[in-house]
Parts: C-alpha cells; sequence; structure tokens
C-alpha cells in the first residue's frame, strides 16, 4: 500500500505556489546535532528563479542556521477541519481535510544590505496587496534603524510534496459537501476562538 494515497497528493506546482501565496506564513525548520529549530515566518516566492525569500531576527538562534547551503524543510498550511459524517450523503467516518505544502531545500544568507532593504520594501508590497493601504518608503527611518538587526536569507526549493486531503475519495456529492465544510467551518470558527483567546 503506497502512502500517502496518491489522490491526496496534488503534484501541480501552481496549486503549491498559490497556497505559499495565499498562506505565506511558513513553519521553517532546521536541525543541528540532532535538534530541531523551528521558526514561523511569512516568506515571499520569487517567480523568476523560484526561490523563498526570507528574514529573520538576528538574535534568532536559527539565524545562524539559515546560511551556508544549510539544508532546510518547510512547511506552508492551507485550510483545514473536521469532516463530520454528517456532511456527507453516504455513510463514512470522520475524518480531517486539509491542504499542506511541504518542501526541502537549501538556505543562502543574503548579506547585502541594499538587497536586504529592497527585500523588506518588496516583502511589504505583496502582503499589502491588493489594496496596499501602506507603502514601506525607501527612506523610512524605522526600517533603517532595523537593517543590522535582521538577516536576509533565500531557500533554493529541491523537493516539493503537496498535500491536498479534500475527500477525493468519496462520491461527487460528498466531495462538493467537504468542500462547503472546509469554507464555513474556516469562516465561523475563527470569531468563535478569538473570542476564547483574545
Amino acid at each position: 500500500m503506497n502512502y500517502p494515497p496518491k489522490h491526496h497528493q496534488d503534484y501541480d506546482k501552481n496549486h503549491m505556489i498559490d497556497v505559499i501565496k495565499t498562506y505565506p506564513l511558513a513553519t521553517v525548520i532546521s536541525v543541528q546535532n540532532n535538534e530541531p529549530f523551528i521558526t514561523h515566518l511569512p516568506l515571499i516566492y520569487r517567480q523568476e528563479d523560484s526561490k523563498l525569500i526570507g528574514h529573520i531576527d538576528i538574535y534568532n538562534p536559527q539565524a545562524n542556521l539559515l546560511k551556508d547551503n544549510n539544508p532546510i524543510t518547510i512547511l506552508f498550511s492551507g485550510p483545514q477541519c473536521y469532516i463530520s459524517p454528517s456532511v456527507y450523503t453516504t455513510t463514512q467516518l470522520p475524518t480531517w481535510n486539509y491542504i499542506k505544502v511541504h518542501l526541502k531545500g537549501t538556505v543562502k544568507a543574503i548579506e547585502s544590505k541594499d538587497a536586504l532593504k529592497q527585500s523588506l520594501i518588496t516583502m511589504t508590497e505583496f502582503l499589502e496587496q491588493p489594496d496596499h493601504k501602506y507603502v514601506l518608503e525607501p527612506d523610512n527611518p524605522r526600517m533603517e534603524g532595523a537593517l543590522d538587526y535582521i538577516k536576509m536569507f533565500e531557500i533554493t526549493i529541491n523537493d516539493w510534496e503537496g498535500k491536498f486531503k479534500l475527500s477525493q475519495d468519496k462520491h461527487p456529492k460528498d466531495i462538493r459537501q467537504a468542500r462547503a465544510e472546509l469554507v464555513r467551518a474556516n469562516q465561523e470558527s475563527i470569531k468563535e476562538f478569538l473570542d476564547r483567546v483574545f
């Protein structure tokens, strides 16, 4: 038996890039001496060379590992939710649907202050779309003051894996019902959760 099942794998790189662009907060994992270092950072996909660009605080211990072509694993998470059997039109068991992208690659530090500055501006432009209510100006004094405390890095992606578990093995009507539940659950659960914790 093959695992994970092929019907839960998405091999379309464009679908995976869409996840990265829509949900750019990544889980960045490095390992040193069998100890994992894990940081959650927004990463921007650079279309022209298919690399991921990010920034990390110099005081984060993982910053020392984001260089020298060290190996790295990156996870992007799309929408996810519990799927009750009551959602389906046929008899099923409870399950969990989700979208994840797993990437492996190598990471290199970018030492240029000019490149760092431009990448901060570019990342802000990307994250502000489509309305662009805020523009990070090149002469922003707070950015200038922060440049000494931020490290820029770029990731070369060597392995792509899309995990799109979306009830694909079910009856077409059940697939549509599970999709609708994924939308409903993600829209409704956020407010309830935030009301409890924030």
